[in-house]
């Protein structure tokens, strides 16, 4: 018989087969895509971040869905850990929700994520199918307008095509521990993330050495991993030297900061 392991990651987005029956904490946002990345990885158990939960409670959403496929999953306060650094959740986080099946398996609020991740070895297996998660990239504006804008719900989603045009992702703004840059992604017009509930969003100092303009959107203000809500309802918390000359300003909406980047573009 296999023994349970604890793998740690930075990203959910990067599960490999060795998570199969295994409990993963990785240093994603607690949103419903990233408990799909871990349904699909075939987990035991998944610990996130909450990312300051948010609207709608979306950066908790993984564990109702989780719920449903009968896997342990629980988070971690967004102000005991580092947002996208595996690590720092194994090391500091502090349980701030769990759910049924995380219960059932003996994890509780309160709880170190060591502790937690012990527990969820006692988790039974469970594969489910997993249902498909609804379209994660789109098309927001076609270029009709002037510029074209793509909606990602993750990053992991921005593409080579996505070259000089706008990218709005849902992912959170700090750049992972163990890839901190931009990295081989395309040159970009500009894009936006959600803060989750940080006043550290190393995204935005990184794409600077780019010169690409970058803000973030409070995380109370449109809901983590759903770029539609990040481009409709989101509120710029912060944004980046590269941005400065651009007129835009803290408080304006993710449509008028659009609307500002295409205006210096055309």
């Amino acid at each position: 018989m296999n023994k349970t392991e604890i793998l740690i990651f930075d990203t959910v987005t990067k599960l490999g087969p060795e998570s199969s029956k295994n409990v993963v904490i990785a240093g994603s946002h607690g949103g419903v895509y990233a408990g799909f990345e871990a349904a699909t990885a075939q987990v035991r158990g998944i610990i996130l971040h909450d990312a300051g939960v948010g609207l709608d409670n979306a950066g908790i959403g993984s564990l109702k869905y989780l719920d449903k496929l009968e896997i342990a999953a629980a988070v971690v306060d967004y102000r005991t850990a580092v947002i996208g650094d595996g690590q720092s959740l194994a090391n500091n986080g502090r349980i701030s929700f769990v759910n049924n099946a995380a219960a059932k398996s003996g994890c509780a609020v309160g709880q170190t994520s060591i502790e937690c991740a012990n527990e969820m070895k006692l988790s039974p297996f469970i594969s489910m199918p997993v249902p498909v998660y609804e379209e994660a990239r789109f098309t927001i504006r076609d270029g009709s307008d002037g510029i074209i804008v793509r909606g990602c719900d993750s990053v992991s989603l921005v593409k080579e095509e996505d070259e000089d045009t706008v990218v709005i992702t849902a992912s959170h703004g700090e750049v992972l521990a163990s890839s901190p840059t931009w990295g081989n992604r395309p040159l970009v017009l500009a894009a936006v993330f959600n803060d989750a509930g940080s006043n550290s969003v190393s995204r935005l100092p990184d794409l600077d050495k780019l010169g690409i303009p970058a803000a973030t959107v409070s995380y109370s203000s449109a809901k983590i991993g759903d770029a539609r809500s990040t481009y409709n309802d989101g509120i710029i918390s912060h944004f980046n030297e590269s941005a400065i000359d651009l007129n835009l300003k803290v408080g304006m909406t993710t449509i008028e900061f659009v609307d500002e980047i295409n205006k210096n573009t055309s």
